[in-house]
């Protein structure tokens, strides 16, 4: 139940953003020229890199054709934040563009971590591990399991699952992934080595090449190489030796051997006679 209402939420909100395209110039969403200076980014974009190539790609068709499609923004008392059309800014502060065309629309703090997550989800536009932080942020944010966040996005729970595993990498790692030296099938079969095995195996998978089934063979021949774990008991001596004495003295074969004590009897008079003296 918490899934579907929670997913009518987010599909209520992109079909906002979209109106707000299709309204441009209406009166209920203003198309204007806003000043680049005066818009902030989106503070909860979870979006950290960006393909540089592609921004100076964006920003010189930005120069030639104008911003074909505006950028979505609301309005604050210090001016703006940016909703959607993170690469268009970006682009356009690169083209050295003064103002940028925005469709204002209005929002709140909820509403615009909502739609930077799930935007970028939707349109595939983050990495890997930003991936992962996105889908973290929403399980925790709206305490969903991974089957009803799979539900919600319309993406498989095991390709969740997975993901998320790659938040356990170790920050050399993640670093290594980010910057495309290794892929997400490299990254998900170092999932569950130490920091140390992961780097030597990162060193390994940028400097011969490896495939992603050469990795999963080296890390499988190193696991049957581990030597197994042998339990370590604590031994405990005891010293019988008064004990075996005393009962030596009543007539009774007693022996000793590592912590144990063994007392032999020859007839039941002398069981009788054992239990009688300890009855006294």
């Amino acid at each position: 139940m918490k899934t579907q209402a929670l997913g009518r939420g987010l599909d209520a909100l992109l079909g906002e953003i979209d109106e707000a395209y299709e309204n441009e110039g209406t009166q209920k969403d203003s198309v204007e020229e806003i000043f680049l200076k005066d818009i902030k980014p989106n503070p909860f974009q979870p979006r950290k890199t960006f393909d540089e190539e592609s921004l100076l790609e964006l920003s010189e068709s930005i120069k030639n054709d104008g911003l074909l499609q505006p950028i979505v923004v609301t309005q604050n008392l210090d001016g703006y934040t940016l909703i959607a059309g993170e690469r268009r800014f970006r682009a356009s502060k690169l083209a050295k563009l003064k103002t940028i065309r925005c469709v204002v629309i209005s929002s709140d703090d909820e509403k615009m971590r909502k739609f930077a997550l799930i935007e970028n989800i939707q349109r595939e536009e983050l990495n890997s591990i930003e991936l992962a932080i996105a889908y973290d942020e929403l399980i925790k944010y709206h305490k969903l399991t991974h089957q009803e966040l799979s539900v919600m996005i319309h993406k498989g729970r095991t390709h969740i699952t997975n993901t998320l595993r790659l938040l356990q990498l170790s920050q050399k790692t993640q670093k290594a992934l980010l910057e495309k030296k290794i892929t997400p099938g490299h990254a998900k079969v170092l999932v569950g080595l130490d920091e140390k095995r992961q780097q030597v195996m990162v060193n390994s998978i940028i400097g011969q090449k490896l495939s992603v089934r050469e990795v999963e063979s080296m890390i499988k021949s190193l696991k049957i190489d581990e030597p197994k774990k042998i339990k370590k008991t604590i031994q405990v001596s005891y010293d019988f030796k008064n004990l075996q004495n005393r009962f030596n003295s009543l007539g009774l074969n007693a022996k000793t051997s590592k912590n144990r004590l063994t007392i032999e009897f020859d007839s039941e008079n002398q069981i009788d006679e054992f239990l009688s003296y300890f009855s006294k």
